[in-house]
């Protein structure tokens, strides 16, 4: 059994493969203050629960990848296989700077392979990430604000409107404070997604592009969007899958 690991800027997200599917999954805070042994004793239940054989970790947190690396090395005895140079993907990345690519981003288009020759892949996480990909070459991306910090800047900047859970209200137009911040956040969001899919596909001159979404906030915002679009839950995760099945490969 394979165990992955996808750190975020908010969520780390733990998924258990074997026979190159994902079993189950994980999903624990990511908090920058914690050390190995505080994230040891969160992860350790897993480990202690299922026959864990290897372990590949993709982050966009050095000093979280730096405290999980440890917990593998200092506890088991073991390095993790880490996102990173040298590290094949089957990614190619056809953009200014290649080192400044996001190892979520690269998770992200690995995951296609067999899916889809060409996508757009929306990542609604921390970012809300619009990737363009074509046979595995990785073209570049648009990077918004996520959902949850656009609503969290809203209410500490506006004295007087409160924090509100994220629950789609049944009308655009709201009649009180909350709906109306409900409304504006969602149906917003849901509006730029659509909005950014009909520039990219109006840029490319592909109409007919298909659109994949992923990341923590997806299944919101889907059901609003006008556009087609694909949720896969654990598009990140099959990425790193996939990743890792490459390595295991190349060291035959």
């Amino acid at each position: 059994m394979v165990l992955l690991i996808d750190v975020g800027n908010s969520n780390i997200v733990l998924g258990l493969a074997e026979d190159g599917q994902i079993q189950k999954t994980f999903r624990l805070k990511s908090v920058l203050s914690k050390t190995s042994d505080e994230y040891y004793f969160q992860i350790r239940p897993i480990l202690e629960a299922y026959p864990i054989q290897d372990i590949i970790i993709s982050s966009v947190v050095p000093i979280i990848t730096s405290a999980l690396k440890k917990v593998f090395v200092n506890h088991y005895g073991t390095t993790p296989l880490i996102m990173g140079p040298g590290i094949k993907t089957g990614v190619q990345l056809k953009v200014d700077d290649p080192k400044t690519v996001g190892a979520d981003i690269i998770c992200d288009v690995a995951a296609l392979k067999g899916l889809a020759d060409e996508a757009i892949i929306v990542d609604l996480g921390t970012a809300t990430k619009y990737i363009y990909q074509k046979n595995q070459v990785f073209h570049g991306v648009s990077i918004a604000p996520g959902i949850t910090i656009s609503m969290q800047a809203l209410v500490n900047r506006a004295a007087l409107l409160p924090s509100v859970e994220l629950i789609c209200p049944k009308k655009v137009i709201g009649t009180n404070t909350i709906t109306s911040i409900q409304s504006g956040v969602l149906f917003g969001a849901a509006s730029q997604v659509d909005g950014m899919i009909n520039r990219i596909k109006e840029e490319l001159n592909q109409n007919d592009l298909k659109v994949y979404a992923t990341g923590g906030l997806a299944g919101l915002i889907v059901p609003l969007c006008k556009n087609e679009l694909i949720h896969l839950k654990d598009l990140t995760l099959q990425g790193l899958l996939k990743i890792y099945e490459l390595n295991q490969k190349e060291q035959l």
